[in-house]
């Protein structure tokens, strides 16, 4: 099969995602762990834009200037706070659904947002090139792996940088996250994950290697009972996140 012909999408994964579609906002629904999940990765990845590109974490618009891809960005719980940050964003999604329902919260809320219906490979076939590329829950739900990287790869700009959130591939994940998660606890709807495409950081790191990308940092994401929310920790048995960066040429 030609690359021309490849794709990334996973037709059942776009199914079920648009299924839920208009859960997307309601931090008390089926997608309620997103909304608890948020604060640990926009923390992360505020502090490494911050760091990284020489901003001051505590302006009004940090973001000012950077253009921001969000692949896979369902209903745009990510995007929103980007924009408010300041950053230039994209929202992508191969749902339409999805898309639309983010593009309705985003004009309620007041916000400038580019929403497409579209995949990573239409878009760096279209020469599209941004500064940071968030890719959060993302490559666990994706047909190809690897040409799903390569794709973000090519349109990561030289200095720029990437965020990668996934599920680690380990007995203890199956556990926790997807029978713990979704069977016991009800925090996922059922099937919302596959044992088998899940993703090692090893593989993630080869995968993101092979297009020129490394990694500059990891974190695991923990939940702590006590106090009801995510953190970090170095424990990335199960929920982990990396930031990577394509050296200037």
């Amino acid at each position: 099969m030609s690359e021309a012909r490849q794709t990334t999408i996973d037709t059942r994964e776009i199914e079920h995602f648009s299924a839920l579609a208009t859960e997307w906002w309601n931090p008390a629904g089926k997608m309620g762990v997103l909304h608890k999940f948020n604060p640990v990765r926009l923390a992360y990845i505020r502090d490494h834009v911050a760091a990284h590109f020489g901003r001051d974490p505590h302006a009004a618009k940090p973001f000012a200037g950077l253009r921001m891809l969000d692949i896979g960005c369902g209903g745009g719980l990510l995007c929103e706070p980007m924009a408010r940050l300041g950053a230039d964003v994209v929202g992508a999604d191969a749902s339409e659904t999805n898309i639309e329902v983010a593009k309705i919260h985003a004009g309620q809320s007041g916000l400038s947002i580019d929403y497409r219906a579209t995949t990573a490979e239409a878009l760096a076939d279209a020469g599209e090139r941004f500064d940071i590329i968030l890719n959060m829950e993302v490559v666990e739900h994706v047909s190809d792996v690897d040409l799903f990287l390569s794709k973000c790869g090519a349109m990561l700009k030289p200095g720029g940088l990437m965020f990668v959130a996934t599920i680690n591939r380990t007995l203890k994940a199956w556990g926790l996250a997807i029978i713990g998660a979704e069977y016991v606890l009800g925090w996922l709807p059922r099937g919302t994950h596959q044992y088998e495409k899940l993703v090692r950081p090893s593989e993630l790191e080869k995968g993101l290697t092979s297009t020129g990308i490394k990694i500059i940092d990891r974190s695991g994401v923990v939940y702590n009972p006590i106090g009801d929310r995510w953190q970090r920790s170095r424990d990335m048995d199960v929920n982990y996140m990396v930031a990577a960066t394509k050296p200037a040429a």
